[in-house]
């Protein structure tokens, strides 16, 4: 169900974007042996579920770029996945930190097997800093579709239950982090994964939110 009013803020936002910007997400493209590149219909199929639900104009293609990249700046929204090790050098380090402390916003998604290495590399770019779970009263599972019941379970892992995690600076949330859910698997062709049309759109549901709420927290 989808909520009956906008912030003021969004409606900025919508306002900008009617004027010619496109909201567009950049995918990272990390080393250390993980596959940053799975699940490749997934960002298109939610940036085109977005458009046809919202006033948001997207673009349909996704962006992929290193955090070294002289344009990291250029792209508000930074999207990560993986099942393998991630693992950032010294250089990306610094510039994921000043990105985020500058107003950038990163969602990364548990595809399996990513949890421990990336709380690792984020243990190293926010040493003092700690991941906190966001309860199911929480802005963002109501910021555009109302989901009361928090994250959505797209496959099952390790029979754990789906838990959304951020990083603040202050009162701003920089990092969103999705585990054990698989969004990204649940955002992918029909045909990929054979989920029920429910839980795709429950996925992709939660991928409008997690948006939404990036550009109107």
């Amino acid at each position: 169900m989808m909520k009956s009013f906008i912030t003021i803020a969004a409606i900025l936002l919508v306002t900008n974007i009617i004027l010619g910007q496109e909201f567009s997400i950049a995918r990272v493209n990390y080393g250390g042996g993980g596959d940053w590149y799975c699940d490749p219909s997934s960002i298109p199929n939610l940036l085109n579920y977005l458009t046809k639900n919202t006033l948001i104009k997207a673009a349909h293609g996704e962006y992929r770029i290193k955090l070294t990249a002289k344009e990291l700046r250029g792209h508000p929204y930074l999207y990560m996945t993986g099942h393998g090790n991630v693992r950032f050098t010294d250089d990306e380090i610094i510039q994921l930190r000043e990105y985020l402390m500058g107003g950038g916003f990163l969602h990364a998604d548990d595809n399996y097997g990513f949890n421990t290495s990336f709380r690792r590399e984020m243990k190293r770019v926010f040493p003092d800093r700690d991941f906190v779970e966001l309860p199911h009263d929480h802005t963002v599972f109501h910021s555009y579709f109302d989901m009361p019941n928090g994250l959505p379970k797209i496959h099952e892992h390790d029979g754990k239950p789906p838990q959304l995690f951020a990083l603040y600076d202050r009162d701003r949330i920089m990092v969103i982090y999705s585990y054990e859910s698989d969004l990204g698997d649940g955002w992918e062709d029909e045909e990929v994964h054979n989920d029920p049309p429910e839980l795709r759109a429950a996925a992709l549901q939660m991928g409008v939110n997690i948006i939404y709420f990036a550009l109107t927290q």
